[in-house]
């Protein structure tokens, strides 16, 4: 009865430890958020928003563009874990320089973004 006991045990011990081990692990997409805002605060909408990634940066940014227009909230939604899943399990930190053009007005910025977590920034338009 006791052996029973000892492996029963051991089993429940293994499954315990097997669930420790895959909640340890994050999920969380690593995302961008660029808010587009008028020189009055304004959201806007229609705003052709693209993210480079700084291969100048320290540490260095891998290669990356994408262009995404911002929706009706006034934001674009970059899904940049793909990129983060090129580098190796060190490269944890993007740094990105931001074009918005918007009609016949440009502006720019910059974001730094980290594996596993939702960066924000907001760019505002000249005059």
């Amino acid at each position: 009865m006791k052996r029973i006991t000892t492996k029963f045990g051991l089993l429940a011990l293994i499954i315990v430890f097997a669930g420790f081990l895959k909640s340890c692990k994050n999920d969380d997409p690593s995302v961008i958020k660029i808010f587009v805002r008028s020189a009055s605060n304004e959201l806007v909408e229609g705003a052709k928003v693209i993210i480079v990634g700084d291969v100048n940066s320290n540490p260095p940014t891998l290669e990356y563009v994408d262009t995404v227009v911002t929706n009706n909230s006034g934001f674009a939604y970059f899904n940049v874990q793909p990129h983060f899943d090129e580098g190796d399990k060190d490269y944890t930190v993007g740094y990105f320089d931001v074009i918005v053009k918007f009609q016949t007005k440009t502006a720019f910025g910059t974001v730094r973004s980290r594996v596993h977590t939702t960066a924000v920034e907001t760019v505002y338009l000249p005059n």
